[in-house]
């Protein structure tokens, strides 16, 4: 199977750089589209689907490789060799930012860049670390999934989202969650939730941007702030907006920030 046809590849934009776009759990390529008009200019831009989300090949869904974040990011170096311009610009929602950063570490050298919207290396709190969660918060969403999986999607959607002055918003990830095959959609839930990815933050050196909302149910400040004390000269960026999907509920203050960044780079 090609690597297009498997996460449903789609190439945009005419820049002579490289920024490669990745949703998080519930969603699709599709969630960039505020976004991506401001960059296409200077970049060209690729856009796929996580295997399992949005219309991407569900016969190349395997349960074992899938079982951790490294399966994600074995997807993403393949796409990177078949349609980027190595070292590429990534920009990883949620946990996909930390499918990135597997990524880069597996391959130094392919990466120019982290722009990370909403991201978390671990969801429970642990000592000093606020992670937004207790370990009884996560197994009673995760058993309420299981049980239930539309019934978990419907409420838990709208709270993800936030942005209660954009009802449509909640509205199209409820619908998003609710195309996803529940039986994928568990265990991305586990892997996502029960990850934790701080040890692998240490001597990460790329240049990381990290784009955190004010008021956020799934990555709270704390977390956005342990990433950029983590990550040496990263840039933090607290945008104004309730919910996990900045780029979606505040796409302009989003798209400011990751602009910033990127003038901040070398050319």
């Amino acid at each position: 199977m090609s690597v297009q046809k498997r996460n449903n590849v789609h190439v945009q934009g005419r820049g002579p750089a490289t920024m490669i776009f990745a949703h998080g759990f519930g969603c699709d390529q599709n969630m960039w589209r505020f976004i991506t008009p401001r960059f296409e200019s200077k970049f060209k831009i690729v856009l796929f689907d996580l295997v399992g989300s949005g219309t991407s090949d569900l016969s190349a869904y395997d349960r074992n490789k899938y079982d951790s974040l490294e399966g994600y990011a074995g997807d993403l170096l393949e796409i990177i060799d078949e349609f980027a311009d190595a070292p590429v610009m990534f920009v990883g929602h949620s946990v996909s930012a930390m499918s990135g950063v597997l990524a880069d570490l597996r391959a130094p050298g392919k990466f120019a860049g982290h722009l990370m919207i909403g991201p978390s290396p671990c969801y429970i709190n642990d000592g000093s670390y606020q992670g937004g969660f207790t370990r009884a918060d996560i197994d009673s969403l995760l058993d309420t999934l299981e049980s239930n999986y539309l019934g978990w999607a419907s409420s838990m959607a709208p709270a993800i989202m936030g942005a209660p002055e954009q009802p449509e918003l909640a509205v199209e990830l409820t619908n998003s969650f609710c195309r996803t095959d529940p039986e994928i959609a568990k265990q991305f839930a586990r892997v996502t939730f029960l990850s934790d990815n701080r040890d692998d933050l240490a001597g990460f050196k790329t240049p990381t941007l990290i784009v955190q909302s004010s008021d956020d149910l799934i990555a709270p400040v704390p977390v956005g702030e342990y990433l950029h004390q983590t990550l040496p000269g990263s840039m933090l960026r607290v945008v104004k907006n309730t919910g996990h999907c900045p780029h979606l509920s505040a796409p302009g203050a989003s798209a400011d920030a990751m602009g910033e960044f990127l003038a901040s780079r070398p050319a």
